[in-house]
């Protein structure tokens, strides 16, 4: 395992720091209970398919040069007994969840969905769909246990416990999503540096 992997991620990184940056256009599998690197090859990663370690500009540019929509480029890390990867172009992580979580796996998805919100959540386990969600848009939810994260939502004011809305239209810009981010963060301890895209991470190409 390279210096970068076994480094891991300080806990006050969190994930609610995502919300507003511009540069939130990757999107990012969790994976608990397996290895960055066996994270990669459930995510149908073919090894030495990209020089590496790369930054996320770096991952960008490889996607940009092949100009397919349906190539994916990774970089993968850990945090906090996490495995995660960056997925840079179409991402696949939606699709692959359940795969990924095969085995006693547990696997979360949070993709930005830059051309077309809202952002999405999905959690899975042991081959499951639990919970998916739109970051905002939570009243509306499926999976196999769509209230999975109910209780959560209504604590923190997100939603009411008949499921309804409960947050406030004068909202400042991203406070919803951001409280959304935080229950997510704090129930499965989900966390990504500041600085993610400066490290220099293992990289795989999906294809």
């Amino acid at each position: 395992m390279t210096c970068a992997l076994r480094r891991g991620i300080g806990l006050s990184d969190g994930i609610q720091w995502l919300i507003g940056r511009d540069d939130w256009t990757y999107s990012v599998i969790f994976a608990r209970g397996v290895t960055p690197e066996e994270l990669a090859l459930r995510l149908g990663g073919a090894p030495g398919s990209v020089p590496s370690p790369i930054t996320g500009r770096e991952a960008w540019a490889v996607v940009m040069d092949h100009r397919t929509d349906d190539e994916v480029l990774i970089r993968i890390g850990v945090s906090d007994g996490w495995s995660f990867a960056l997925e840079y172009g179409v991402p696949t992580g939606t699709e692959r969840l359940a795969e990924i979580s095969r085995g006693g796996v547990e696997a979360a998805h949070l993709d930005p969905q830059p051309d077309h919100p809202p952002k999405q959540f999905a959690y899975a386990k042991d081959g499951v769909v639990i919970c998916s969600f739109g970051i905002g848009e939570e009243v509306w939810r499926w999976g196999q246990q769509p209230d999975f994260l109910l209780a959560e939502l209504v604590q923190a004011g997100v939603l009411h416990a008949d499921g309804e809305y409960a947050r406030s239209d004068d909202e400042p810009f991203g406070a919803a999503d951001r409280a959304t981010l935080a229950i997510l963060e704090t129930r499965f301890g989900l966390a990504l540096p500041h600085d993610v895209e400066e490290r220099q991470l293992p990289a795989f190409v999906i294809r």
